[in-house]
């Protein structure tokens, strides 16, 4: 079975070695058939404490490393490039 993949923005790095990552979703309403958010957050491992509030991350499933904790971040997304102005 594949392991799930999401993104998503850490929210916390209070912890040692750990983050808490937000995760946003689209899902329709079943009656209203319009699109809601749904978010989780979810607690992954972070071995150098590089990831701080705010970075935009991939988090990947894996094995369990404590009770709460069964994702490890992959890596930080790339910001886009700054706007030169003239």
């Amino acid at each position: 079975m594949p392991r799930r993949v999401m993104q998503g923005v850490v929210v916390s790095d209070k912890m040692d070695k750990t983050v808490v990552v937000l995760v946003e979703r689209r899902v329709m309403h079943p009656v209203y058939k319009k699109f809601i958010k749904r978010t989780s957050k979810f607690a992954a491992h972070d071995e150098q404490n590089k990831y701080k509030v705010g970075d935009r991350v991939w988090i990947q499933e894996c094995p369990p490393i404590s009770k709460r904790k069964h994702f490890i971040v992959l890596e930080i997304e790339a910001s886009p490039p700054a706007q030169a102005t003239a």
